[in-house]
């Protein structure tokens, strides 16, 4: 069964283009390892009337948007295997020397069995 990581990040929009540059570079490596498909996305309709909105969930600064990201895999087996290759693949290694463009400490994260593919 396909397995899929999600991700939900507070970007300052000032960095979105650097993210956008090192998210281009890290889904080439996650593809390359293996994973089926890598998709970063940008706020866009975030305003909404119903249930808590990822604006205030995210508890959003000024001049911040969120980044609500996936990555496919064929298993939960074939993620944990092509994420310990992506750890020690030295492109990666080297975009992670520098300072992020987000607050990690921010960052969403968990891993996902699907429930429905349709």
């Amino acid at each position: 069964m396909r397995y899929v990581d999600g991700f939900v990040l507070a970007v300052p929009e000032k960095n979105l283009k650097l993210y956008r540059s090192i998210s281009q570079k890290a889904g080439k490596v996650w593809r390359e390892h293996g994973a089926l498909q890598y998709v970063e996305a940008v706020g866009d309709d975030l305003k909404n009337s119903f249930g808590v909105s990822f604006t205030r969930n995210m508890k959003l600064k000024p001049g911040e948007t969120v980044v609500f990201s996936w990555i496919v895999f064929k298993s939960r087996a074939d993620r944990d295997r092509v994420n310990a290759k992506v750890v020690n693949d030295p492109r990666l290694a080297k975009m992670m020397k520098k300072p992020m463009p987000f607050d990690v400490k921010r960052m969403v994260y968990g891993g996902f069995k699907f429930l429905v593919d349709a």
